[in-house]
């Protein structure tokens, strides 16, 4: 084995085994930091901690005329203590663990590439903390970075080694249903069944779908009532839409929109739309062909593409026209689901397939210019940098 790859596997292990939740300040912090500390020499520049509503990003701005960036996330969907019940385990040339796979091993193949550049000033990197809660906090910061490159590279899980080269778009639905409390024994009539109603639309909200099309949704948590002897007056419905175009999103987004009580005591209140457009194929054609020529170049198995009906921050970037390449994350399986792992062996193929297209898309100018990074964690480790507008 290498040493980059002992490196990375290393790097792998500290990341997954430092828990991140979306949500979770602490855990999201060390591992920014963590990044911070194996990203800034390679950049040689210090990352930028931005703190939107609270919430924690890093950024790395080009330290020249920017061409490309390398967009990431660290948060997960596993909530802390997971790795008290999953531990960490290398088997069989696997990593397991929770979020090995969705998305960590990416970050790591990211930064193992940008450790491969003789010169980096052209190249920027975005690690955010929200993407799997819809990327309420980051999405500006998403779009004002990728604004400023002529392409995006998106290290997310690969879909059995093909790059993702479409993505569904995805909308995120509240629905709240008011209604009012009785008795459950003595007087049920008096009632509105904020529960029944809730029954009601969750089948009128599932004809909202059309397979044919693609056209998803999925309602996704339910919660209603407080004890068992009283009629429910409150209950709430979140639902997850997905479809390959816009114009099918803002149809559901109207038909969910028109929802009317079955019950006229009850009223049902619709909060949400759109949260993710759809990344168009068109925008990642000409990257995936340059990925197949850097493939077959560096003597890596041969890549194709697909779509998926899953989103990511690709589907920002894509949408404000800017070429874009997902799924450039090493393989494996199980983004979200207890058993996910990732192949190990495909952690350095992945590491660098993305060096040789941050080579083709940020050709070295000027020679490489190492900045001496402080340790992680002290206190002038960070820089807090104006708006990019202000820069430019």
């Amino acid at each position: 084995m290498t040493d980059a790859a002992e490196t990375g596997r290393r790097r792998l292990r500290t990341l997954v085994e430092t828990e991140s939740p979306t949500g979770h300040r602490e855990g999201i912090a060390t591992c920014l930091d963590l990044i911070d500390s194996w990203a800034s020499p390679a950049l040689g520049r210090l990352g930028e901690r931005r703190t939107v509503d609270g919430v924690d990003h890093l950024y790395w701005p080009a330290a020249g005329t920017p061409t490309v960036l390398l967009l990431a996330h660290v948060d997960t969907v596993w909530p802390i203590n997971t790795i008290a019940e999953r531990p960490y385990l290398e088997q069989a040339g696997r990593a397991i663990g929770p979020g090995t796979f969705d998305m960590k091993a990416g970050i790591v193949a990211a930064i193992g590439a940008l450790e491969q550049l003789a010169d980096t000033g052209h190249v920027s990197l975005l690690v955010t903390s929200d993407e799997e809660k819809g990327s309420l906090t980051s999405r500006a910061l998403v779009e004002e970075a990728a604004g400023l490159v002529d392409a995006v590279l998106v290290p997310e899980p690969s879909l059995d080694g093909a790059l993702k080269i479409a993505r569904r778009g995805g909308s995120i639905y509240r629905i709240v249903f008011e209604g009012v409390a009785a008795h459950a024994g003595l007087e049920p009539e008096l009632g509105a069944n904020a529960l029944i109603e809730l029954a009601h639309q969750v089948l009128a909200v599932g004809r909202a779908a059309d397979a044919g099309c693609g056209t998803t949704v999925s309602a996704t948590v339910a919660r209603a009532g407080t004890v068992v002897n009283t009629v429910p007056a409150d209950a709430e419905l979140h639902l997850d839409v997905r479809a390959w175009t816009t114009s099918e999103l803002e149809r559901v987004h109207r038909q969910l929109s028109a929802l009317d009580a079955v019950d006229p005591r009850v009223t049902v209140t619709v909060h949400g739309g759109i949260n993710r457009p759809p990344l168009e194929q068109e925008r990642a054609l000409g990257l995936l062909g340059l990925a197949k020529r850097v493939a077959e170049r560096e003597g890596l198995p041969p890549v194709e593409g697909v779509p998926v009906g899953g989103a990511s921050d690709g589907n920002f970037t894509g949408a404000l026209g800017i070429a874009t390449l997902d799924g450039l994350g090493p393989l494996g399986a199980g983004a979200h689901a207890p058993h996910e792992w990732v192949d190990l062996a495909s952690m350095h193929e992945r590491t660098q397939l993305l060096a040789g297209l941050l080579r083709e898309l940020a050709p070295p100018t000027t020679p490489a210019r190492p900045v001496p990074v402080p340790t992680a964690g002290t206190p002038d480790h960070r820089t807090t940098a104006a708006p990019l507008e202000e820069r430019q």
